[in-house]
């Protein structure tokens, strides 16, 4: 699989890049735990098909000390024990947050509650902000056909 064109090497794209990234640091800079910021863009980045975004996150999760075990279940994390309650909850919101399309009204009031039951108001905010984030960059990919499995965990810096 060859990528449409060199979306990373495009200086129109760069400056897009710059924002969505600036947002992004934002985000991780945030009180709302690194795990969680990475559970979340990894489930997004499955629903989404996005196969570089998943493949980097994984990556990343892992360098940073996450176990095989919960990244090999994260696609079935409703199944699995090995989440917490407030990981579920983001997840949830995650899942709900990235279907829009598929669930009429968005983030249901059900799993806003459970998840303002785990997190402050500054973590929901960076929650939303980083499923809008992720939700980006996995649209670009997909629609670039970004391959994926060369990503090298800090490759981006």
């Amino acid at each position: 699989m060859e990528s449409r064109l060199n979306y990373f090497g495009n200086a129109l794209a760069g400056k897009v890049l710059k924002h969505i990234n600036s947002a992004g640091k934002v985000v991780s800079d945030s009180t709302l735990p690194a795990t969680v910021q990475e559970l979340v863009k990894i489930r997004a980045s499955q629903i989404n098909g996005c196969g570089f975004c998943t493949d980097m996150h994984i990556k990343d999760a892992a360098h940073a000390g996450e176990t095989a075990q919960r990244l090999h279940l994260v696609a079935v994390w409703r199944e699995a024990t090995v989440f917490t309650e407030a990981e579920r909850a983001a997840l949830e919101v995650a899942e709900q947050g990235t279907r829009i399309a598929d669930a009429a009204g968005g983030v249901s009031d059900e799993a806003w509650t459970n998840a303002a039951k785990h997190f402050d108001e500054d973590q929901l905010v960076a929650l939303i902000s980083l499923l809008g984030v992720i939700n980006a960059y996995n649209r670009i990919n997909v629609i670039n056909q970004q391959p994926a499995g060369d990503y090298q965990p800090g490759q981006f810096g």
